[in-house]
């Protein structure tokens, strides 16, 4: 019989009954203890002064931590009882210390902690608890703030009070009965309320709460308890036919290496939840846990040994997962190419050689969107399998994606299977598993999904609760099975059972978050220069090496790169987290390019000679035209691809010709050279874009138009970049000063100054002779709030989308909201260029480190500054430097030299003191300029060969030669882990290489 509204209010009312009653509190803990921002072990803090805390007291101040202690001492009456305590500090999360051993945390997904499985009166344990205060008001947006109001205020001198905290007996029957009890009702609310289960289901709840009595004391009380046991036994045994898909599950905890707290506190995050792992794994054989990020397993092993060891051994039993594939969970639409082949060599390399498993598996939950070129780096990186979540929250609508289970295609025809879940923090009970399959996104070709669980993000992990459930739901008859087995696993069942039909190809397009490839600005500027700096100073340290017998190992970075891929963590890069987390962020990134930078001199000292004079280095595979200040004026000088030449120490006597002027005009200024005329008006604005070769205008209205809209995101402040923003312009009327700063010669240089709303904006905007492309080197001192700036360009071109680099390769998106996935992506991410492309000519807006854009019609609107309000209310505040350009041509777009001039832009010649004063000298050449190299760094196994990382970028099949001047005695080609090498022919110094379209060749040179 379906219930009767009666009968479930009772129901529902036994229900609580039966969880409030788990606990019953024996005696009230007294705490004492103090506050400090000192990182410090349990042993230090010991030696420290301890005051009494009762209930009330308010301690705290911001990023501090306090360690409390107490005494507690088991009564008889707690004897052969499980024996559990609740303490309540009033910080955030606790990590606990019983009798020095390090236990387990509280948090708000674990609220008590066990004593004793099996209590003995008398027994003693000594409780030491470390636990975090807090920052202050926490906040990802909470709408319009009110003019003069913070969005993040600074707390007050004490942020915690200090609760209750009790020892208690922990009812273990009335506990099993509450999860019997939830798990039956869960499932009946699910179920046909006429169905044959259903009913039988309803019938014993009913008679639970008949033979069930509260009210009466313990022995009696608990005697009716096995009594409803009893009854609801038989429903809870029933098992399923065999038509029930499988959910493949396991606990996790999703812990951010940083986001809403700084880095210093994941290691306390990191250490609270292995030791509630580690509690559970005694009590539950059957329970495994995936941890994913090795930087977290890092942190553990420095901070807290004693706990790494422990989890070291669990990961050896089998009981932890460990696999993920990346160093960090990464984002991948703002990281490099190189970047996040890193991830997985380093990621997969900690997994191997420090914890003795393969992870074959990018585990990637949490990330705001996934790179088209992902499939290629995954399959040659060894990885079977790739699993997410994210893409299924579209919370502000926009088209469903259309599988759970399919094969990714990326950029290059390259595929991988993958599979998109629904949540990464699930619990166990019935209607979670059931909401699970029902929600899918594909009803056929498909049996089987990830169920993750537990509390993530400071929540502690699974809890008793999650794998009592398990327990119960393993077979239950209603629901879909459920088997602990890890995400490999669940791969390697689907390979057994038939590969996925369905196909989807290109990037996976995050329909949220879109403001992150925005926000923090700095930052992103950052990853780029660092991202670059890396690249240098390992293709120059290679050739000293190779040359000059420089001491450079795959070691002498390692730092570097580490943190380097850390702050790609995709809560960091894409702008996401709190002040803190950037203003560590930045002085990271100083210390990477510090680091580099000297490694790179050092090498090319030892390259360029020691005589009078000053060497310039081009890291690039194509030869190029470089600009360098003497005291008598600027020099041009060629400069050999992946080689060196010597700086002359002043101008040639005659003059260049022909060369680019600057002039002042009655109504603006101008730019020109033997290729284009360049007009501004008096807003700094480009009017006019002459290409003298076809006597066309390229423009199809000003550009250079800086545009400034409000931005007021409905729901993740720094997050988000709603589709209205364009709607809401804000007027940028101020006055222009601008002046022409470089008459001519090879190059001619104009300068624009202007206020723009609260902010103030400076450009040297320069073109150079026989160029195409205008630079606008731009400082801005912003002080906005909830703003977006962008700046426009409007081409006289006709296409029906926008080609925009990603890591190796490009994508080719609608400029039209045509359908709705087309005005989904209203805002899109590239990395060094953006493009419109008709088949004779086009024009792209290149950058040095911007990364949104949005492009409509013939427009591009490259995207330059957020100032979101929340999680850091000051985002991007302050002096921000950038440079973007626009380049045009005539030709196909492989023959456009765009990748040589977005390459130019982002990597300026390598200057040193001393010269040899000989000839040029070139490392490599390639014979196409559509072949880029990537990459020139050492080998990973310390062999002294030299690894090179090309890529074909214009999507077309090209064969090429690479020639190369160092004494290189053979070649061969591996995959993306240097491993698998096939021997290459090399003959004379020269290789022939065959690339298909976007095709990533990864080449290991025996030196």
């Amino acid at each position: 019989m379906a219930l009767t509204i009666e009968w479930k209010h009772r129901i529902e009312l036994w229900e609580k009954a039966l969880w409030n009653a788990c606990y019953r509190p024996l005696q009230t803990l007294y705490l004492e203890g103090f506050a400090t921002t000192e990182h410090l072990t349990p042993q230090q803090a010991l030696q420290r002064t301890f005051s009494p805390m009762p209930p009330g007291t308010a301690w705290g101040a911001k990023w501090e931590y306090g360690w409390f202690r107490t005494l507690v001492t088991i009564s008889p009456e707690a004897e052969g009882k499980r024996v559990v305590i609740r303490i309540n500090t009033g910080g955030v999360e606790s990590v606990v210390w019983i009798n020095g051993q390090p236990a387990g945390s509280f948090g708000w997904g674990h609220t008590e902690i066990t004593l004793t499985r099996q209590a003995a009166a008398g027994q003693r344990f000594e409780i030491l608890l470390e636990s975090y205060a807090g920052h202050g008001h926490i906040t990802v947006g909470d709408g319009p703030y009110p003019d003069g109001v913070e969005s993040v205020p600074e707390p007050g001198p004490t942020q915690c009070v200090v609760g209750d905290s009790s020892v208690g007996i922990w009812r273990e029957e009335i506990y099993q009965a509450a999860v019997d009890f939830s798990t039956l009702f869960d499932l009946s609310q699910l179920l046909d309320p006429r169905s044959l289960r259903a009913c039988q289901i309803d019938e014993a709840l009913m008679d639970a709460t008949l033979l069930i009595d509260p009210e009466l004391p313990e022995e009696e009380m608990l005697e009716t308890i096995r009594a409803g046991r009893e009854r609801m036994r038989p429903v809870l045994e029933k098992r399923n036919g065999p038509t029930m898909p499988t959910l493949f599950a396991f606990g996790h905890a999703h812990i951010d290496v940083a986001w809403l707290w700084p880095l210093v506190h994941t290691q306390r995050k990191m250490a609270a939840t292995v030791l509630n792992q580690l509690a559970l794994f005694e009590e539950y054989p059957e329970f495994r846990f995936l941890q994913s990020q090795p930087h977290l397993y890092w942190m553990l092993q420095q901070y807290y040994p004693e706990i790494y060891a422990r989890f070291k051994q669990a990961v050896r039993e089998g009981r932890v997962i460990a696999d993920g594939g990346m160093w960090v969970e990464a984002d991948t639409n703002l990281s490099g190419g190189e970047s996040l082949i890193r991830q997985i060599l380093y990621g997969r390399a900690f997994f191997r050689d420090e914890l003795g498993v393969d992870s074959r598996v990018l585990w990637l939950p949490d990330v705001f969107g996934y790179s088209g070129a992902l499939p290629q780096i995954l399959k040659g990186c060894g990885m079977i399998g790739f699993a997410t979540q994210k893409i299924t929250w579209a919370y502000n609508g926009g088209e469903q994606f259309p599988y759970n289970i399919f094969w990714w295609e990326g950029i290059d025809g390259s595929a991988i299977p993958a599979h998109i879940f629904t949540d990464y923090n699930s619990e166990m009970r019935p209607r979670n598993l059931m909401e699970r399959w029902n929600t899918r996104l594909q009803a056929n070709g498909i049996h089987s999904m990830i169920q993750s669980f537990g509390w993530g993000d400071g929540g502690g992990g699974p809890t008793r609760d999650h794998l009592e459930f398990y327990r119960r739901v393993q077979d239950l008859e209603g629901l879909p099975r459920v088997r602990m087995a890890s995400p490999a696993e669940f791969f390697e069942d689907l390979f057994a059972h038939g590969l996925p039909r369905e196909r989807y190809v290109g990037e996976l397009y995050f329909q949220a978050h879109r403001g992150t490839y925005t926000s923090q600005a700095r930052t992103k500027r950052g990853n780029r220069r660092s991202e670059f700096a890396l690249r240098e100073a390992e293709m120059w340290g290679c050739a000293a090496r190779a040359l000059q017998g420089f001491d450079f190992t795959p070691q002498s970075l390692w730092e570097q790169w580490r943190n380097l891929l850390l702050h790609q963590f995709h809560d960091i890069l894409p702008g996401s987290s709190i002040a803190r987390v950037y203003e560590e962020a930045e002085a990271a990134y100083a210390e990477i390019l510090a680091a580099a930078g000297q490694t790179a001199q050092q090498a090319a000292r030892l390259l360029s000679g020691s005589g009078a004079g000053r060497t310039a280095f081009n890291s690039l595979p194509w030869p190029r035209r470089a600009l360098f200040a003497t005291p008598q004026g600027e020099v041009e000088v060629e400069l050999p691809p992946c080689g060196w030449a010597a700086i002359p120490n002043q101008p040639a006597d005659a003059s260049p010709a022909p060369s680019a002027r600057a002039f002042k005009a009655a109504d603006g200024f101008g730019l020109e050279n033997e290729l284009l005329t360049a007009r501004f008006n008096r807003r700094g604005e480009l009017i006019s874009l002459w290409d003298k070769e076809t006597g066309r205008e390229v423009l199809a209205g000003p550009a250079n138009r800086l545009c400034l809209y409000k931005d007021v995101p409905t729901k993740w402040d720094a997050w988000d970049l709603d589709s209205m923003t364009e709607l809401l312009p804000v007027a940028t009327d101020e006055p222009v000063e601008m002046e022409v700063l470089t008459e001519g010669g090879l190059a001619a240089r104009l300068r624009l100054r202007r206020r723009l709303h609260h902010s103030t904006v400076e450009q040297v905007i320069t073109l150079r002779r026989g160029s195409r492309r205008i630079d606008f080197a731009t400082c801005v001192d912003w002080q906005e709030r909830h703003k977006l700036l962008k700046v426009a360009f409007p081409f006289n071109l006709h296409t029906n989308e926008v080609v925009s680099e990603i890591q190796f390769g490009h994508l080719r998106r609608p400029n039209h909201r045509s359908r709705q996935y087309d005005a989904d992506r209203f805002e899109i991410c590239n990395h060094k260029w953006s493009a419109l492309v008709e088949e004779g000519r086009g024009a792209a807006v290149l950058n040095d480190s911007k990364y949104g854009l949005s492009a409509r019609g013939n427009t591009i609107n490259l995207s330059l500054l957020k100032s979101a309000m929340a999680p850091d209310m000051n985002a991007d505040r302050g002096l921000q430097t950038f440079t973007y350009a626009v380049y045009y041509w005539n030709g196909s777009l492989l023959e456009s030299g765009l990748l040589r001039e977005a390459y130019d832009l982002n990597v300026p010649p390598l200057v040193v003191e001393g010269t040899s004063a000989a000839e040029p000298v070139s490392l490599f050449r390639l014979d196409q300029e559509n072949i880029v190299i990537e990459t020139v760094k050492p080998a990973e196994d310390g062999s002294g060969d030299i690894i090179l990382r090309l890529y074909e970028g214009m999507r077309t099949a090209t064969r090429c030669t690479l020639k190369t001047a160092l004494p290189v005695q053979a070649a061969s080609q591996t995959n993306l882990l240097e491993e698998g090498a096939q021997p290459l022919d090399f003959a004379n110094g020269e290789i022939q290489l065959d690339f298909r379209p976007f095709e990533i060749k990864t080449i290991r040179l025996h030196v």
